[in-house]
């Protein structure tokens, strides 16, 4: 259990946008690295105790599911936007998102809080690429066929959605095994998945262990139906390293298009529906809610 907590957290570390968790009485447990860089406070500043003055406006808005108590927060398709104090008293306005997380029985256990500065948000959000010249350039040539397809989306044409996929087993490979291994496993895996794209999907690297598929799936059930069978296609992949069977699930996050997003939004839901995924144990698919309901969990 505490391999699995030092791995959670080490996850969560790596992101580049802020991360708290909070109990079920709103209380911090956990505060990553992006969250001190953003708002000057470090985790010991957080955890614990009660929040900051400062800070209220962006941890209360798990007080009220879809509202932020402080009544600081403005709605839009890409989360609320908060306006927070930085520990050295400048304004901090972000981006923010909450995910109620729920034990296996339903019950409510406590808010996920993301966030990041309002003027990032153009950015669109992609796994840590590790100076990999391959997948930088899977990155750019992905980034180029989103931008066409949501362009063609907004103004009427097919209905899309995006596939965040992890591959569970990439980072203790990478531990044991060494990145020439990693790097000959993920191929494997990443032709495993082409099996299983229709015509006019797009597969590619979107990280250094992570995929994405552009998919004209219509809705979002549909979309999560595509990933169950791409989830499976990647099982099948017999990847064997000096002999050693390795056995490859996937993690993946489904997120549809929808009028009232933008792109960095929506691959920000795919993304946290993958890492829901993820934390979950793994080899899961995880479909994230439409904008609205979003905003509203």
């Amino acid at each position: 259990m505490s391999d699995r907590t030092e791995l959670l957290e080490a996850t969560l570390d790596s992101l580049p946008e802020g991360a708290a968790l909070l109990g079920d009485n709103c209380q911090v447990v956990f505060w990553n690295q992006a969250a001190q860089a953003i708002t000057g406070y470090a985790a010991q500043d957080v955890i614990g105790r009660s929040s900051p003055e400062t800070l209220k406006p962006l941890l209360e808005c798990c007080g009220s599911p879809g509202v932020c108590s402080t009544g600081s927060g403005h709605e839009s398709g890409r989360g609320f936007l908060v306006h927070a104090q930085h520990k050295l008293g400048h304004d901090v306005s972000t981006m923010t998102r909450m995910l109620t997380l729920r034990d296996g029985l339903g019950g409510r256990i406590g808010t996920a809080v993301l966030f990041h500065p309002a003027e990032c948000l153009d950015a669109l959000p992609h796994g840590e690429t590790g100076e990999n010249e391959e997948v930088e350039a899977s990155l750019e040539d992905l980034k180029e066929r989103l931008e066409q397809v949501f362009e063609d989306f907004t103004h009427g044409g097919q209905e899309f959605g995006v596939l965040w996929i992890s591959v569970d087993q990439a980072h203790d490979l990478r531990k044991t095994h060494g990145a020439g291994a990693c790097q000959a496993m993920l191929k494997k895996v990443e032709r495993a998945l082409a099996h299983g794209l229709r015509p006019v999907e797009y597969l590619g690297r979107w990280g250094e262990d992570e995929f994405l598929v552009i998919s004209h799936e219509r809705t979002p059930a549909m979309l999560a139906r595509h990933a169950q069978v791409l989830a499976g296609l990647a099982r099948t992949a017999d990847f064997r390293w000096w002999g050693d069977r390795v056995s490859l699930t996937v993690s993946i996050g489904a997120a549809q298009a929808e009028s009232a997003c933008t792109l960095a939004s929506l691959l920000e839901r795919a993304k946290a529906a993958m890492f829901v995924s993820y934390h979950a144990g793994g080899n899961q698919i995880t479909a994230s809610p439409g904008v609205q309901a979003c905003s509203q969990s």
